[in-house]
């Protein structure tokens, strides 16, 4: 749309005019980018982009969204559909937890200054949906971002980072007014985690110059074909999407790729849980060697002591007595097979004595936004006796494996 056209439009228009955000218009060969920067919790900027995308000046339209979040704003009832244990056994709670905590800060927003964050992603989907206009997401899934920040930042940021990340999971603090005008500049994802993010170099290139070129690379891969696409990301991104548009790239897709990637750790921590089996192992047999009684106590001492720290964390998690018991029973046994975690055996037996039910799921979002709520929701709750079981193993493991070794080379 012209400058010109654009304000002949305001100027006839019977409602107060739009408020114009910040955008940049970027030429690639045939392609038009016009870039609009907007806040994610502004209605403002939802009104704006519903508007343009009217203008019928676009052929194309691309949000800043992955497939991911674009479901959860889309299709909220899949997530009734989830497969809750597939999701523990394949390594994802994690992520679902990382997912509940944006999807928490979002609904704190919404709850106590009666915004919708992402109503202007809303917005041009509907809008582009009503006008037959061709949407494509462009930002890279939140999971590979989340994962590629927990790569990449020092092993002893981490520890820091998810304590934090629990912490935030559960506060009741109110949202401070700066956060909310960092939001209208910036990014939700780094708002999100803006302390972290602001004390590590390594996780804002994550959150935001990564996914700045991944958009960017994504943008390149039609900047071929004529006309004239609308791209619609939070205003903190503008600076960066332009610039990587305008220096371009000499291979998009193989970018994309490289982006997807997500680098793996060092190898000899995979081994690490082995080491702690044999060492335990060699221990018990040392143990025996020196007397039956010796090597009895031992072991019950590590059945003992693992169990009942796992029976403590799926306690602490308010899992159901049968869960407790599962905990004490498959701790010691589950520690000394790495493949195997407690965690995932007091999981299913917590879903197998209190499968979720639809309203958990439909309750989900706005159940942690408290703490009370975490323990109350079936499914938030599942994944607490998964995380507190496995903590507790992991402790025991090693507080048996000390007592162990004390017994064997004390005075």
């Amino acid at each position: 749309m012209s400058e010109l056209s654009m304000s002949n439009e305001i100027a006839s228009a019977p409602e107060p005019a739009v408020e114009a955000g910040p955008r940049r218009i970027v030429q690639r060969g045939p392609r038009r980018f016009v870039l609009l920067g907007t806040a994610h919790v502004s209605k403002a900027s939802a009104d704006e982009v519903r508007a343009e995308i009217e203008s019928g000046d676009y052929d194309h339209v691309a949000i800043e969204l992955c497939d991911a979040r674009h479901a959860a704003l889309t299709r909220q009832s899949e997530m009734a559909d989830m497969d809750l244990f597939a999701v523990i056994k394949n390594g994802q709670a994690g992520m679902v937890a990382a997912n509940l905590a944006l999807g928490a800060y979002q609904q704190r927003l919404a709850d106590q200054f009666g915004i919708e964050p992402g109503a202007e992603m809303r917005a041009a989907i509907a809008a582009a949906e009503a006008g037959d206009t061709p949407l494509t997401l462009i930002d890279r899934n939140i999971g590979i971002t989340l994962k590629r920040v927990y790569r990449k930042i020092p092993w002893w940021q981490r520890a820091t980072v998810l304590a934090g990340l629990a912490a935030s999971l559960v506060s009741s603090d109110k949202i401070k007014e700066e956060d909310i005008e960092q939001l209208k500049e910036g990014d939700m994802l780094e708002a999100t985690f803006n302390e972290f993010a602001e004390q590590s170099e390594h996780m804002h290139a994550a959150l935001i110059d990564e996914r700045d070129q991944y958009m960017a690379a994504k943008l390149l891969e039609q900047d071929e074909t004529p006309g004239s696409t609308l791209v619609v990301v939070g205003a903190g991104h503008l600076k960066g999407l332009a610039r990587y548009l305008e220096a371009g790239m000499d291979d998009p897709a193989g970018r994309v790729s490289e982006l997807d990637s997500v680098p793996s750790g060092a190898r000899w921590v995979k081994w690490i849980p082995w080491i702690v089996v044999a060492v335990i192992v060699v221990g018990f047999a040392l143990g025996f060697s020196r007397s039956t009684g010796l090597g009895q106590q031992m072991v019950v001492e590590w059945v003992v002591i693992n169990g009942a720290l796992s029976a403590l964390g799926a306690l602490i998690a308010l899992g159901h007595p049968l869960t407790i018991v599962t905990a004490f029973v498959a701790a010691p046994i589950t520690s000394l097979n790495p493949t195997i975690g407690a965690g995932m055996v007091t999981a299913a037996a917590e879903l197998w004595l209190r499968k979720p039910r639809v309203g958990d799921f439909s309750t989900l979002k706005t159940d942690v936004t408290s703490v009370r709520g975490w323990w109350r929701n079936r499914v938030s709750r599942t994944l607490l006796v998964f995380l507190f079981s496995t903590i507790g193993s992991a402790i025991g493991t090693y507080v048996a494996g000390f007592r162990i070794f004390g017994q064997l080379f004390g005075s």
